[in-house]
């Protein structure tokens, strides 16, 4: 099976339903005209040298187009982040998979402040330069049955590469991740088995498509499916999209818990009661915020978890199995297990240590590096670099990045533990995000970065009461916005630097 054979199904059998409506430029698509326009897109990609081509355009129709119509043309997108650095960006992907060419517009290069590039080709001179024939040759090719209509696209395996996805970089150097249409397919088929998507839900796009949750939750998931989404470009316009939510009414909203929790502030009680489900990834979510969903909203936030190399789901909460806390238990077809660190030995229930993870969403690999690939890839087990626990019911329990952990006077320590007790004794508005620094005499040093100032001393008084002395934060910074990666996630390698630049 192949992703984009699957979609031509999908628009023959939902032709006249809404596929999407753009809610920046104020246009809607159904199946059949995403499909002649996909069509279109990919005859022009087609004509191009490279193998790859490069897709830096936010979340949109346009976008979407571009995904699908590179692979009708036997090309593989890979996703550029656009959020920040967009021109580094666009030259490391360049030199790491070697391509030239780079599909954007101008109004996205204007936003984010990159210059126009050699090889670049912009969307809307793309659609200006299609003729009325070309928009009917399209048409009439789009009204052939499926088995013929997918003989005069690329075809290709399963195990062929789908998409290049760089990780995010929020410790390290961003990695080239290859995914495959059997990685894709077999995380789309299992997210559905466990929560009872249907063709005719609706799901609020907002999760930028170079980031592993947005590319396969919110194009492949509801193209796949048949649903319609809704999309808009900026994740960060608040307002905005709890404006749309009230509006257009989707049943399904994927985000982080950043961009839940603005998007929960700028709405009013019951603004929300479309939605049927919400569904958190990429960072923890905190206790307060599943209460004020349930609180003001009625709505349950269902957690789950995964990464880039994973495709990404790996497991999540469903209306009927669920534990609030967890990350839900793993979906069919992945197998989770909890080695200890040292020996790399399996742990019985209810002991913690590192998640290691094996399925057909495993990826194929990180581009053009074996060696780091056999680093985290061995007998088809990756390892995700995180700690967590699995519990007697197979439920998951994530104790944050094993990065994210520092020894202390000989202790280990979790900085994700330290912010969880941080989150339930600041208020609400505050952001934290605790960090190490070194220190001379213990090896490592623990220092809070919050949004407002805080009283240290009864903020220290009341960590005690859950955490040993030696996990209190030395030192509070404040930091008046913590950064963020495109996903909404905290930049913990820019905070970092932030904290030391402050304190230095």
């Amino acid at each position: 099976m192949l992703l984009h054979k699957e979609f031509i199904d999908t628009a023959k059998r939902r032709s006249g339903h809404l596929a999407i409506k753009d809610a920046a430029r104020n246009t809607e698509l159904s199946y059949q005209k995403l499909l002649i326009a996909c069509l279109m897109f990919s005859k022009r990609l087609k004509k191009l040298d490279d193998d790859f081509v490069g897709i830096m355009l936010p979340t949109s129709a346009g976008a979407v187009i571009s995904v699908i119509a590179t692979l009708l043309a036997g090309k593989v997108p890979v996703m550029i982040n656009y959020s920040t650095g967009a021109e580094a960006n666009i030259r490391f992907a360049q030199r790491k998979c070697r391509f030239k060419t780079v599909l954007t517009s101008r109004v996205v290069l204007e936003k984010v402040g990159c210059p126009e590039m050699d090889d670049m080709l912009y969307a809307e001179d793309l659609m200006a330069s299609f003729s009325k024939g070309d928009k009917i040759k399209a048409m009439l090719r789009s009204l052939l049955p499926g088995v013929l209509l997918k003989k005069t696209i690329a075809g290709g395996s399963p195990q062929d590469t789908a998409v290049i996805l760089f990780t995010s970089g929020s410790e390290k150097e961003p990695k080239a991740v290859e995914l495959t249409h059997r990685n894709l397919l077999s995380n789309y088929q299992a997210i559905c088995e466990r929560v009872p998507f249907t063709d005719n839900d609706v799901l609020m796009a907002i999760l930028p498509f170079f980031h592993v949750m947005g590319f396969n939750t919110n194009i492949w998931l509801p193209m796949l499916r048949g649903m319609t989404i809704v999309t808009y470009p900026n994740p960060l316009e608040f307002k905005t999209i709890a404006e749309l939510i009230k509006n257009d009414k989707p049943s399904i909203l994927i985000g982080t818990p950043y961009f839940l929790m603005n998007y929960l502030k700028q709405s009013k009680p019951g603004d929300m009661s479309s939605v049927t489900y919400v569904v958190a990834g990429a960072d923890k979510v905190p206790e307060w915020l599943y209460k004020a969903y349930d609180k003001e909203q009625n709505i349950r936030i269902l957690e789950g978890y995964g990464a880039t190399e994973t495709s990404p789901v790996v497991s999540v909460n469903s209306h009927e199995f669920e534990k609030r806390g967890s990350v839900g238990k793993p979906i069919q077809g992945v197998d989770v297990k909890i080695v200890d660190l040292v020996t790399g030995h399996e742990l019985p229930a209810g002991q913690e240590g590192k998640i290691l993870v094996r399925g057909d969403c495993v990826m194929k690999g990180y581009f053009d590096d074996l060696e780091e690939t056999s680093l985290k890839v061995e007998d088809g087990w990756y390892e995700t670099g995180d700690m967590g626990v699995l519990d007697e019911d197979n439920f998951i329990w994530h104790r944050g990045r094993l990065k994210r952990f520092v020894k202390i006077a000989g202790e280990m320590v979790s900085l994700v533990v330290v912010e969880d007790a941080l989150n339930r004794q600041l208020p609400d508005d505050i952001e934290v995000c605790v960090v190490e620094l070194p220190d001379a005499k213990k090896g490592a040093m623990i220092v809070a970065a919050v949004t407002q100032e805080v009283d240290e001393s009864a903020v220290k008084s009341l960590l005690l009461e859950s955490l040993p002395s030696l996990a209190i934060p030395k030192k509070f910074v404040v930091l008046s916005e913590l950064p963020k990666m495109g996903s909404g996630k905290i930049d913990f390698r820019t905070t970092t630097i932030m904290v030391q630049d402050h304190l230095a």
